[in-house]
């Protein structure tokens, strides 16, 4: 969308003057041109656009004024004209003639004409017909006629723009910093990679006629003000500076800088893996072989390669005698992934594991491990190795990356293979020549198949015998988890060979483009669509040297073959029974589909036209040349081969047949309907020599041209859109790059340009929507097509959002940190215009000599792809390109890829031929058409050449000032640079510069009749790039590329004169490159003059002295130099160190020369470095002409030279300081408050404005010091300003104790205090240790790095009222723990968690010197380089070049400087501004270092481990503690010290190194560390001897220091010449206008109490950064982290260790004994476990005769880590309710480290080993519950695991145990034996079901006793049931006996305890029954004597 105004001519204006009009809209302004004398008419006809994001209202308003310009004054308005946009709205195009009107709404005469269109939506434009865009179908043939041949000249169509037409368009479509583009970019920078030309203007200066109005940045400032009526400046945004009034036609576009390629290269890896142990695996009784495992494996790979290489995780069964080794589950992810986390690595995260062969059987465990994968020169952060806790929340710390949900679930991924076009042929010709001539058959000459590899399987379909364009409708199917871990998936096509299968071209799909995770997301879905293949040339030969392209490592160099695929992702249904459980890899067939699906073919149009060739190599100069440009298989004439198949006109899009497109016969040119054959190559020309190293080709006037048709699908739509998000991203790239610029060359308001990028940005991304929303199916889509534009929407449309949100947030101080969030925008933007869908392959441009292919160069289709929507245009489409040709594959890297092949100027278009109606419209103007043949009907023919009737001459003036930090290519580590410029087909060199890295050329070169083709006023916007390349000069062979660059020279017309604002042109910064590799920059000025009629004499005169000394050599102009003025440098020489020999001579006499601009200063000689490598004259200066704008400011060199004997002198090595910024004196402005103290104060505190303190009387300020609260250190000042005093008061706990006692309220508290006794060294390091973790989790969540940190403070602390919510609450905080402590008296315990007090130190968890500026606050070290820099495969690393080191420092002001800094008193001038630093004569000093562990050491074994010992050596000391090797182990705790004497300066470098003990050969190095101790004994930091928390003379915290605190103190103040100190009244010191206050006595050993100054001293020093002027931080009792490096593994930490050094100078008192730091000896303890009882067990057992459920129940138990002690119970047999009886005791010994809570275990970890290994294993009792079987296997019935220091109390009852104790699920009361050493209850027994969940399966009784060895000694008790203090006899059922032993008892059991009753009843009835028959049977016979009476 936008709106277009063009102003044509304002009418009856009054008097006659300059003219100059205003435009604005949306409060967006451009000025027209001025318009010289004009009297009543001005004939302005300018045309102004503007891009419009949001559709314009109807309201909205136009406005025109009219000026009269003056050079000097203000501008004057004439009148105003302003309109409503409603008409425009409706009718899209309106032409007003109109009256202004003037200040006072009155109507004038003056009347101004103007046109008005908006271009809406949808893309149309009002008025203009649809043949304007669409080529040439919507025209009859006769309009056609006249149109094609006057209308194909630019300029004369309505839809090209006008010349004078302004564009705000930020840059531009292309991001030219072009020509006169840059002028007003008065944001951009001094350096940047492509200043193509540009200067300032200055607001005094006039302008200059027929010159848009230059706006300055700070105009630009009080404009934008302004128009926001005066807002707050805080929410003014600048939109792009440059883009505001240029004049810029955009015909050329950007050229690429970086040369090389950078994929493909091999580089250094290391992956290393710790497997720490394993969790819930399923099965029964696991023994699974986990325990902390640390493996590394090396790769020397291409990053491509490394990152898709598979991490397998597998964890197996133990094998023993019955059983192998079988799977429990395995996980795998790729190398990608890893590397691509935070800090390249997972640390202690749990793996999921799953069973690749059972996918239907769920999670199989888990195991804990860190993965990392290190590349050369990553620097990996691991969490500090702190005593970690083994309560791990396994859930929440999942081995996934962000985002991926824990449960994974398998999937099917399909991966559907359609079919081919386009392959290349794999046979010599030659074969099947032969086997033509036999069988007379004509065959493919290629065997294709496709193979799939994803997550370390692969898949591949079968073989299409010859065949270059196969079918095969197959699918591979691989099942994995899903999401999957494994981010690419390589398609390959394959050639079958007898011999050998080779890859034809290979295709990554990147899971992550083709799927999104979000809640709106999609599965991994793809096409079906096309995938264009890349690799080597398409000529057949045995052995392809560029064959590793075709396996997708490089840049492809050529079209190798397309392929249809689709892919699909299936989530399973795991439960479903049918389901397959394996995850083999599957071929099937797929269902074919249809033709058209992958889109309608479309004939496709591409264009190029070549202006230039030059710089050809010399290689290439003697053989006629050809360009040959090629898309996919199209107009590839020489290797092309398969012919690619298109539909023919007019036939059904079925219905296809072949057609040779190579047609040369001319009678077939015109055929089919005037259908044109392709000119894909331009005709040979022989080289010409442009200079000895480059040739161009003489296309002068007459420019070659070709053009191809080729036929593809028609899905444009996706590069559209692509290119869409790429304008967004490269206008916010170029932006933020801007800011950058503005920050880093310190420019006023960057943060207004930030705002200016995020309004672009959010109206980017409204146009985006707009424009893609209209995305109605023109084109068959595919499903991903769909999703994608979807989230493509969803994503921009937020994005959008938030830029709007973040703009308003954009405040001063806070730019830095939103330019980070912004390049997240950039990276996502860059990562959505990724098209996975190809549909174009790319154009390739080769350089063919002799017919043979030289070089490339590869040009995105999607960059030239024309479309109707400006915004949808590709960005090279209609440019004039410059393109640097380049070496295919390998041939490509390194020095052979650097040099240019040629520099190509080419235009380009390519587009649907039937809108190929503007192909020439981006050509600059002014030629003729040559067509291929004359005769009728051939008007639509695309031209042949272009002849250019007009040409301009000019004359280019290249200013070489000077280049720095150039690269070192001669081996003494210099260079003898000079430099070469190109412009068109001439070239000249500077002179040569011997020896230096920064050469100060200050050369003109002058190339005269410069002859360009074309319209003047283009040239003028564009001309073309200047190239300048940097050479070493070698007296032998040629000379040495050292780099390159590109420039845009400032070009004026011979109408326009040489004045202000443009001319002179200023210097600026170029970066040059060298391959992908920043190599130095350029400081110079470019200016292309034309010469007019009248000749040179129209030029400026080139005045200045040809300089005689150099000979013909002229100088820089006065005006384009810089203005000098004069600086002093003062340089202090301070000493020499680790010189290595030159030519194999040891350094004996050097000396130091410094060279700064010609001038220099050469130190005092060193007569005899082994004695004393210092310099004896310290001090020394020289004067210097320096510019006054120090981003000018010339290197200053440093080169250190020996002196031999016959006076001669050999340089030993080199250093170029590049930026003198660091080291210029800025005098203190006196008349400002001393606000740097406050500031220091401030950014050490938080602020608080409780203000309670100011109202002291003496004007103290209160500086309160909390008790050591141990995790927040509260250091809460308030500051009043810098001259009053500050009292620091310091409590001790001691006092609290005394007031608690006083007011009775002393708290139980859980913990007691520590009784002293207990506590040593390692109690204070562990207690610093969480101290430390504690305070890296408190940074994590707030994310602001702390220097960021540190500027808000000060901001805010300078602004008053607290701003940020985090402070307030942060404030509220502190002053509710005041309120406390003061309050209440309860000391830190109260607010804090309850936490033992123990003095603490300090952990860095990295070196000291990053934590201290390296200890360079005085004394400054530069490294001293000799030999070439290393390129990557050859030359040598920044470390291997360096030969030794320069002690010293620099300091450089202007000259004079104000009379107080030479008054101080003191001041001595032989020391110049180095006052008071101490003497440098050698001194002694006793060196103590401690080193406590190692950890995370690299493996040197091969069974994964390591025996390390230390080795320190330090000057001739060498000490190796090979003794005391520690066996196996990679986390080693040292705890040594060691004493070494040294005499500083000969001895300073302390080299600790751990070494790996082998038994036999040489002991192995793993890594060392360097410790410059010098630096640090001469520190103000004062290094030395670490300052301690608090004060002790006894116990673990014993003061270490020889001096004690007040002497410290006294000592720092006479040194800093500081008043004090001042002890005053008891517990009060006062320093400089600092009080500070503290406990006054303290306790000796036997508790008597004793008056002291100490306390006080030591918080004087611990704040001694709070002293004005003289104040820095000390450096605390410490222990800091140091990462090993190994020299063979430069750049990878081999692991890490931990130490701290005390240096004491000998001459004074000795220091006491050292620190004992000897680890811990673990403490003997004896278990006592009595099983009593168990219950509710399940019954395993059916009884053989009866049937009955019943269990032989024993109870095994061990401790973790000595299941080889494991010890049972007797058996319970047959028990029938799960009830058992055991009154066992099991006894285990162990030995305890309490501190770690860890058990250590010695043992030999085989029958071979050596010497026993330590093992630390957490305390963890577990108890098991078996049932005995005498045949088989005894069966597994359940477990617990009770961790010693934390299980849940047992029950009292039974029946109360449950099963939530033992799962976590409730919150049971957790008890420590080692704290309870008696507990007894019931615990629950869990197994695992069918269904993986736990159950209860029993309940033990039990009871836990510990004792320590000395007390079971003591007090002896009986294994089992034995003797002494046995446990009685188990009262057990009889039938715990078998029933074989005792069958009658048995039975009597059996019967009388279960059939009881049954017998009863039984009995009952049969007597019933037997009386019934009694009954009946006595019955008759009574009967019948009853009858008969007897």
């Amino acid at each position: 969308m936008a709106l277009l105004v063009h102003l044509k001519t304002v009418s009856e204006l009054r008097g006659r003057g300059d003219r100059i009009a205003k435009v604005t809209f949306r409060g967006q302004s451009f000025y027209s041109r001025v318009l010289e004398n004009c009297e009543d008419v001005a004939d302005f006809d300018e045309m102004f656009r503007w891009p419009v994001a949001s559709t314009i209202d109807r309201n909205e308003m136009l406005e025109i004024q009219v000026f009269n310009y003056s050079k000097v004054f203000s501008n004057k308005l004439i009148g105003t004209f302003r309109m409503v946009l409603q008409k425009v709205v409706e009718e899209n195009h309106v032409e007003v003639t109109d009256m202004l009107i003037d200040d006072n709404n009155a109507i004038i005469k003056t009347s101004l004409c103007v046109e008005v269109r908006y271009q809406g939506t949808d893309g149309t434009v009002g008025s203009w017909d649809d043949g304007d865009f669409l080529g040439d179908e919507s025209l009859q043939e006769e309009e056609k006629d006249s149109q094609e041949t006057d209308g194909l000249l630019p300029g004369s169509r309505p839809s090209s723009r006008p010349p004078g037409e302004k564009s705000f368009r930020s840059k531009g479509r292309e991001k030219t910093k072009g020509g006169r583009d840059g002028e007003h970019k008065a944001g951009r920078s001094v350096f940047s990679a492509m200043k193509l030309g540009k200067n300032r203007s200055h607001k005094e200066e006039p302008q200059r006629p027929d010159e848009p109005a230059v706006l300055e940045m700070e105009d630009l400032d009080h404009l934008a003000i302004r128009l926001a009526d005066g807002l707050d400046p805080d929410s003014v945004s600048l939109a792009s500076v440059t883009a505001l009034t240029t004049n810029v036609s955009n015909k050329r576009s950007k050229p690429d800088i970086k040369m090389e390629p950078s994929a493909g290269r091999p580089m250094d890896y290391q992956v290393s893996i710790t497997v720490i142990e394993a969790r819930q695996l399923v099965g029964l009784n696991m023994d699974p072989v986990v325990c902390v495992e640390y493996f590394v494996f090396d790769f020397h790979v291409s990053p491509d390669v490394m990152f898709d290489k598979i991490i397998k995780l597998s964890v197996i069964h133990s094998k023993n005698l019955l059983r192998s080794g079988t799977l429990v589950g395995s996980f795998k992810m790729d190398v990608g992934t890893v590397y691509s986390q935070p800090e390249h690595q997972f640390h202690h995260k749990w793996a999921i594991l799953s069973d690749p062969d059972d996918i239907s059987s769920g999670l199989k465990g888990y195991v804990k491990c860190d993965v990392a994968v290190v590349g050369k020169g990553d620097n990996i952060k691991t969490p500090h190795k702190a005593n970690e806790t083994d309560e791990d929340d396994i859930e929440g710390n999942l081995l996934l990356p962000e985002g991926v949900p824990p449960e994974r679930q398998w999937a099917r991924f399909y991966v559907k293979i359609y079919r081919a076009e386009g392959l290349p042929r794999m046979n010599t010709s030659l074969m099947a020549n032969v086997k033509k001539a036999f069988i007379g058959e004509n065959k493919d000459l290629v065997d294709p198949y496709v193979q799939v590899f994803f997550a370390g399987q692969k898949g591949k379909t079968s073989v299409q015998k010859s065949s270059y364009e196969p079918l095969w409708n197959e699918q591979v199917v691989f099942t994995d988890l899903f999401p999957p871990l494994c981010k690419r998936m390589k398609v390959q096509i394959r050639d079958s060979d007898k011999v050998n299968d080779v890859a034809i071209g290979t295709h990554f799909i990147d899971l992550r483009k083709i799927s999104n995770d979000g809640d709106k997301g999609f599965l991994p879905t793809l096409g079906p669509a096309w995938v264009n293949m890349y690799g080597s040339t398409r000529n057949y030969t045995l052995l392809d040297e560029h064959q590793d392209l075709n396996e997708g490592l490089g840049e492809g160099v050529s079209f190798r073959a397309r392929l249809l695929l689709g892919l699909a992702v299936e989530i399973l249904d795991t439960s479903n029974p049918e389901l397959t459980s394996s995850t083999e890899v599957q071929v099937e067939q797929a269902t074919p589909i249809s033709e058209s699906c992958a889109g309608k073919m479309e004939e496709f149009f591409l264009f190029g036209a070549f202006l230039e060739a030059s710089m050809i190599d010399r290689r290439n100069g003697d053989k006629p040349i050809t360009f040959e440009v090629t898309i996919g298989n199209y107009g590839n004439e020489v290797d092309g081969l398969a012919r690619p198949q298109r539909p023919r006109p007019r036939k059904e899009p079925g219905d296809e047949e072949e057609v040779d497109l190579i047609q040369n016969s001319s009678d077939d040119e015109a055929s089919d309907g005037g259908d044109l054959a392709s000119v894909s190559s331009t005709p040979p020309m022989r080289p010409q020599v442009t200079d000895r190293n480059y040739f161009h080709l003489p296309y002068l006037e007459r420019k070659p041209c070709i053009y191809i048709k080729s036929w593809w699908p028609d899905q444009r739509r996706r590069l559209y859109n692509a290119n869409i998000m790429d304008h967004i991203a490269d206008k916010l790239e170029e932006g933020l790059n801007d800011v950058q610029e503005m920050i880093k060359t310190e420019k006023s308001y960057p943060e207004r340009r930030l705002r200016g990028v995020l309004e672009e940005l959010s109206c980017g991304c409204c146009r985006f929507l707009s424009l893609a929303e209209k995305d109605q199916g023109h084109s068959p889509r595919t499903r991903l097509d769909r999703e994608r534009l979807k989230s493509c929407l969803r994503e921009l449309e937020s994005m959008g959002q938030q830029a709007r949100t973040l703009r308003a947030q954009v405040k001063r101080h806070t730019v830095r940190d939103k330019l980070r969030l912004c390049q997240n925008f950039l990276q996502k933007l860059r990562f959505l215009a990724d098209e996975p869908q190809h549909s174009i392959p790319d154009v390739f441009i080769w350089m063919m000599s002799n017919n043979k292919r030289v070089a490339y160069a590869r040009v995105p289709s999607k960059d030239l792809l024309f479309s109707i929507v400006e915004e949808e245009t590709g960005k090279d489409c209609a440019k004039v390109k410059t393109l640097f040709l380049k070496l295919p594959g390998k041939r490509g890297f390194g020095s052979a890829g650097w040099t240019v092949q040629a520099k190509l100027e080419l235009y380009m278009w390519l587009g649907l031929s039937k809108q190929r109606k503007d192909f020439l419209c981006g050509l600059p103007c002014g030629f003729e058409e040559v067509k291929a043949a004359q005769g009728l009907g051939l008007h639509a023919f695309p031209p042949v050449s272009l002849v250019y009737a007009k040409k301009q001459v000019f004359q280019l003036r290249a200013h070489m000032y000077q280049a720095r930090s150039l690269f070192a290519a001669d081996s003494s580590g210099l260079s003898d640079p000079f430099a070469r410029v190109f412009f068109i087909n001439q070239s000249q060199c500077t002179e040569v510069l011997n020896e230096t890295l920064c050469p100060t050329w200050d050369q003109m070169l002058v190339f005269d009749n410069l002859e360009l083709y074309g319209e003047a006023q283009e040239l003028r916007d564009d001309p073309p790039i200047i190239v300048i390349e940097i050479y070493d000069q070698d007296t032998m062979g040629k000379a040495d590329f050292m780099g390159r660059t590109f420039a845009k020279p400032l070009v004026k017309m011979a109408d326009e004169g040489y004045c202000p604002p443009r001319f002179p042109p200023q210097l600026e910064y170029y970066q040059i490159y060298r391959g992908n590799a920043t190599a130095g920059d350029l400081l110079a000025a470019f200016e292309l003059l034309q010469i007019g009629p009248s000749g040179k004499a129209d030029l400026p005169p080139i005045n200045g002295p040809v300089d005689m000394d150099r000979g013909p050599i002229m100088p820089v102009p006065v005006g384009i130099r810089p203005v000098l003025s004069k600086y002093r440098v003062e340089v202090l020489f301070w000493g020499l160190r680790d010189l290595k020999r030159v030519n194999l001579a040891q350094v004996d006499r050097p000396r130091v020369d410094i060279e700064c601009a010609g001038k220099g200063v050469q130190s005092s000689l060193i007569h005899n470095y082994k004695k004393n490598p210092n310099f004896n004259t310290l001090v020394k200066w020289f004067e210097v002409d320096l510019p006054e704008n120090e981003l000018l400011h010339p290197p200053l060199n440093i080169r250190v030279v020996d002196c031999r004997a016959f006076g001669r002198y050999t340089l030993v090595g080199s250093h170029a300081v590049s930026s003198l910024r660091r080291f210029i004196y800025r005098p203190p402005d006196r008349s400002a408050p001393s606000w740097n103290t406050t500031v220091r104060l401030l950014r050490r505190c938080r602020v608080l404005c409780n203000g309670g303190p100011s109202s002291h009387s003496t004007g103290e300020v209160v500086v309160n010091m909390e008790p050591e609260v141990p995790i927040k250190k509260l250091e809460t000042m308030v500051k009043l300003d810098a001259t009053s005093d500050a009292v620091v008061k310091v409590d001790v706990a001691e006092e609290e104790k005394e007031k608690k006692k006083k007011k009775g309220t002393v708290e139980e508290l859980d913990e007691e205090e520590p009784d002293e006794s207990m506590l040593d060294w390692w109690s204070k390091y562990f207690a610093s240790i969480d101290t430390m973790k504690e305070q890296l989790r408190q940074q994590e969540p707030s994310g602001i790095d702390l220097e960021e940190k540190d500027e808000m403070d000060n901001t805010e602390g300078l602004k008053g009222p607290v701003k940020s919510k985090e402070k307030a609450r942060a404030a509220k905080e502190e002053k509710k723990k005041k309120t406390q402590t003061s309050g209440s008296g309860q000391g830190s315990e109260a607010p804090e968690k309850k936490k033992p007090k123990i003095d603490e130190l300090k952990v860095y968890p990295k070196e000291l010197e990053s934590e201290f500026d390296n200890f360079e606050d005085w004394l400054h070290t530069f490294n001293l380089l000799r030999g070439k820099t290393g390129d990557d495969e050859d030359g040598s690393t920044e470390e291997e070049r360096i030969v030794g080191r320069f002690k010293g420092s620099l300091c450089v002001y202007k000259v004079p400087l104000p009379e107080d800094v030479s008054r101080e008193a003191g001041y001595d001038p032989t020391y110049g501004m180095f006052q008071g630093i101490p003497s440098n004569d050698p001194i002694n000093v006793l060196v103590r270092v401690y080193v406590v562990r190692a950890t995370d050491l690299h493996p040197a074994d091969i069974n994964g481990k390591a025996d390390p010992y230390i080795a320190i050596r330090l000057g001739k000391t060498d000490i190796r503690d090979k003794e005391n090797y520690i066996s196996k182990q990679l986390n080693p705790v040292f705890g040594k010290s060691f004493d070494i004497e040294a005499s500083f300066p000969m001895e300073s470098m302390l080299t600790v190194a751990v070494y790996d003990w082998d038994l036999v050969g040489t002991d192995d190095l793993i890594g060392e560390t360097k410790i410059d101790l010098e630096n640090r004994f001469y520190s103000k930091h004062r290094a030395t001897c670490g300052i301690a928390q608090t004060y002790s003379t006894h116990g673990y915290n014993i003061w270490r220091d020889p001096m004690k605190p007040s002497q410290i103190l006294t000592r720092l103040c006479k040194d800093g010449k500081v008043d004090g100190p001042h002890f005053g009244p008891p517990g009060r010191v006062k320093v400089a206008n600092r009080v500070f206050t503290g406990p006054s006595e303290i306790e000796d050993e036997n508790g008597q109490r004793k008056p002291t100054d100490e306390h006080v001293a030591l918080s004087a020093l611990r704040h001694w950064e709070d002293i004005p002027r003289a104040g820095c931080r000390l450096v605390p009792e410490h222990v800091e982290t140091r990462p090993l490096l190994n020299p063979d593994k430069p750049g990878i930490e081999q692991g890490r260790l931990e130490l701290w050094v005390d240096m004491f100078p000998m001459d004074m008192p000795a220091p006491g004994t050292p620190l004992d730091i000897s680890p811990r000896k673990p403490k003997k303890y004896e278990l006592r476990v009595i099983i009593w009882n168990t219950d509710e067990v399940v019954l395993e057992d059916d009884d053989f005769f009866t049937g009955e459920k019943s269990s032989d129940i024993f109870v095994r138990g061990w401790l973790k880590g000595q299941q080889e002690d494991k010890q049972d119970t007797d058996v319970h047999y047959h028990s029938l309710t799960g009830e058992g009886n055991f009154n066992w005791r099991y006894l285990f010994p162990f030995d305890y480290l309490a501190a770690e809570e860890k058990i250590v275990i010695s043992k030999k970890e085989s029958m071979f080993s050596w010497d026993e290994t330590e093992y630390k294993i957490p305390a963890r009792l577990t108890l098991q519950i078996w049932d005995a079987d005498h045949f088989s296997a005894d069966d597994f019935l359940g477990a617990i695991e009770l961790d010693l220091n934390r299980f849940p109390r047992g029950a009292k009852t039974a029946k109360q145990c449950t099963m939530d104790m033992a799962t976590g699920e409730v919150d049971v009361p957790l008890v420590s034996i080692f704290k309870q050493k008696r507990v007894k209850g019931w615990w629950p027994v869990l197994a695992r079901n069918e269904n993986d969940e736990f159950e209860l399966t029993g309940k033990v009784e039990a009871e836990l006793h510990l004792l320590t060895a000395e007390e079971a000694e003591k007090n002896p008790v009986g294994l089992a049931r034995n003797e002494p203090d046995p446990l009685e006899k188990p009262n057990r059922p009889d039938t715990a006996f078998v029933w074989f032993l005792n069958p009658l008892k048995s039975i009597k059991y059996l019967i009388c305890t279960r059939y009881k009753w049954l017998i009863i009843k039984i009995v009952l009835a049969l007597l019933g029954l037997l009386m019934l028959g009694l009954f009946l049977y006595s019955l008759p016979g009574y009967m019948v004597k009853k009858l008969l009476g007897a």
